[in-house]
């Protein structure tokens, strides 16, 4: 089933969950990624980071909860980032959104320990994703670099020397959302190739 949905408007997540009904895993991946100098970061700019990727994940989450408690089984899985564990340049709404999911993750992974919930997070370094791909077209608006130049860039932060592929992140997903994965909950996990060490 697709449905279209704002996860920063809380009516638009509540309609979506009486549509879909109960939920045993959940996934919040919408996010969004603009880069700005601290300086030149809007009120805007700021408040849509927050909206989408910090309060999205606790709107969606909220509604998920009520069901999966009276279960006594579920999975959320939140996708953060890197920028969530460590900052950098030019990031700060994004890197603040996604420290916000982090202490989410970890707040709430204690607070159902018991009920038979986990909750994690993903923290992925630079994915080969159209979010990427926007990513790359910024830099070579902004630096007058080619566009393999600025992937190179991003390629190089990764001790691997390459972006993260989509399936490793659902891998990770997949084993956190399994039985086997019960014993993992309040973690914030990487797939960077080893850029960030903690």
């Amino acid at each position: 089933m697709a449905l279209v949905c704002d996860v920063a408007d809380p009516q638009s997540v509540a309609l979506m969950f009486e549509r879909v009904g109960d939920v045993d895993i959940l996934v919040n991946n919408a996010g969004i990624a603009e880069s700005a100098t601290v300086v030149n970061t809007t009120d805007e700019l700021w408040h849509r980071h927050l909206a989408i990727n910090l309060s999205g994940t606790f709107y969606c989450t909220r509604a998920a909860l009520p069901a999966m408690l009276k279960k006594g089984w579920g999975r959320i899985i939140n996708i953060a980032s890197i920028a969530g564990k460590t900052g950098a340049p030019y990031i700060a709404a994004y890197s603040a959104s996604k420290h916000g999911v982090l202490g989410l993750t970890k707040s709430i992974a204690l607070e159902v320990a018991t009920t038979g919930i986990t909750v994690n997070a993903i923290c992925p370094g630079y994915v080969d994703t159209d979010m990427v791909s926007r990513g790359v077209e910024r830099i070579t608006s902004r630096t007058g670099r080619t566009a393999e130049e600025a992937l190179d860039t991003l390629k190089k932060m990764s001790p691997q020397n390459r972006l993260v592929t989509v399936e490793e992140v659902a891998a990770v997903a997949l084993l956190l959302a399994s039985d086997e994965g019960r014993g993992i909950t309040g973690q914030g996990i990487n797939v960077d190739g080893g850029t960030v060490p903690f």
